[in-house]
């Protein structure tokens, strides 16, 4: 018995009617929408019940926000609405505001551009679940390169039924594997325009700075992989492109293209629907805050249009997490507003940035001469550029026993399968790179030897 689709979802379907949007979303996301009830109730209230206002599941004492004295005591820059209020589902507007403006500043390609306002949504990981709740049905192909984040996986092909499609990150040359990203394209499109669709639909799943990698690409790269997407979209293919921007803003070396590929999809075609996936865990060193954003933007599709389906995914989010955490948003705000933000925040990322070129010098050393072609043979490194990563090609061994090799002398890495080990050289102090790297590059050895 087919299940009748609730009035508020084929509303919002309505709007979208026709739109790259419409075509893209998953048969969940057509059926999702932003109920009427509790939360939308006391949201009109709180516009309108100046009186008072008897909607919402809180506490209050003296028309605040009934907080515990011991814990605000240990909060003394909130008031007891920040510290322990509920957020609104779509996020504190006074942040996604704040947040738009700060993603226009670092990224110049959208000032002029028409998109989105940022929904606020529980960490990267969140936002990830949320674009594959509302777009990937089961044998939807969705193209990431083959160095990537296992959550990807555990997300979009055991809990949605996604079929992932990968192409090797890198090329022969060492930079991002061009060639094998069109390629990928054109295959996956015609699989699914065999399945289904017109002209078939593909979801593009980027994360630059790569985790594991610690990749970006050059400025080359950048226009040359919107070159590719504009073409298979121009072969009538519905492309959503997903720019997971987790380490956006750590970029280390001079040629890196410094704006999110969101910037360079977000008017690129009006069969593309971009979505930039940032937050707050990583860029602003807020790891455990659990705060992170979701924008929206296609050619031809205005900031007026996007709200339908910002209440999909409003819907989506009450249906899961009802809300992210309050207390959180306020403090990103606070710190975001704060005179020594700006200062701080550059003087953490010069931090990662020698770091980086620590390690470059480590590696650099390393594989000189006759001994470092001996360790090239079998810890090979994989080209970085920015992030928190660095990775190794591992020969001639299995990374996972390299792995606990080095565990058994105290210390921790990622083994990636068998073939990759994993280096968040971001976590390692200045001083203690030069051990790291040495007792990774006598451990390999010793292994390759028995």
């Amino acid at each position: 018995m087919l299940k009748l689709m609730n009035p508020l979802a084929k509303e919002l379907n309505d709007r979208l009617a026709g739109s790259i949007v419409e075509r893209l979303l998953s048969d969940l996301g057509l059926s999702m929408y932003f109920p009427k009830g509790i939360v939308a109730q006391s949201a009109e209230a709180k516009q309108r019940a100046d009186r008072l206002n008897a909607t919402i599941g809180m506490a209050y004492k003296d028309r605040a926000a009934y907080a515990l004295p011991l814990l605000m005591d240990m909060l003394p820059s909130l008031n007891s609405a920040e510290a322990v209020a509920y957020a609104p589902t779509a996020g504190n507007p006074d942040l996604r505001k704040r947040w738009k403006s700060l993603q226009i500043e670092r990224n110049p390609g959208l000032k002029d551009i028409d998109y989105s306002d940022p929904v606020v949504v529980a960490g990267l990981t969140s936002g990830i679940f949320q674009m594959a709740e509302l777009f990937v049905n089961p044998g939807d192909r969705v193209i990431i390169p083959d160095m990537f984040w296992g959550n990807y996986r555990l997300i979009i092909s055991e809990r949605r039924q996604g079929n992932i499609d990968t192409f090797p990150f890198f090329s022969d040359q060492g930079g991002f594997n061009l060639e094998g990203f069109a390629d990928r394209l054109k295959k996956s499109a015609a699989e699914s325009k065999k399945n289904g669709g017109a002209g078939g639909k593909i979801i593009i799943l980027l994360n630059f700075p790569n985790n594991p990698t610690g990749y970006s690409p050059s400025v080359r790269e950048a226009e040359r992989i919107a070159e590719i997407i504009r073409e298979r979209a121009d072969a009538g293919c519905d492309i959503l492109t997903v720019h997971d921007d987790a380490y956006f803003g750590l970029f280390y070396d001079p040629d890196v293209y410094r704006q999110s590929l969101f910037a360079k999809c977000a008017n690129l075609h009006k069969n593309v629907l971009a979505l930039k996936l940032d937050g707050a865990t990583k860029e602003e060193y807020a790891w455990g805050f659990r705060v992170g954003f979701m924008s929206f933007a296609s050619r031809g599709l205005s900031y007026d249009d996007f709200q339908p389906l910002i209440s999909k995914l409003m819907g989506s989010i009450r249906a899961t997490v009802s809300n992210c955490p309050g207390i959180s948003q306020s403090l990103i705000l606070k710190m975001l507003e704060h005179p020594e933000y700006r200062a701080q925040k550059q003087q953490a990322e010069q931090e990662l940035s020698a770091r980086y070129h620590i390690v470059k010098a480590i590696l650099e050393n390393a594989y000189q001469g006759a001994d470092g072609t001996k360790l090239r043979n079998i810890l090979r490194p994989l080209p970085f550029n920015s992030g928190y990563f660095m990775a190794f090609a591992v020969n001639g061994m299995s990374a996972e026993d390299l792995r606990l090799a080095l565990l058994d002398k105290g210390v921790g890495s990622i083994a990636i399968g068998d073939a990759y080990l994993r280096v968040a050289f971001a976590a390692i102090d200045q001083d203690e790179l030069e051990g790291l790297y040495a007792e990774i590059f006598t451990t390999a050895i010793q292994l390759a030897e028995q």
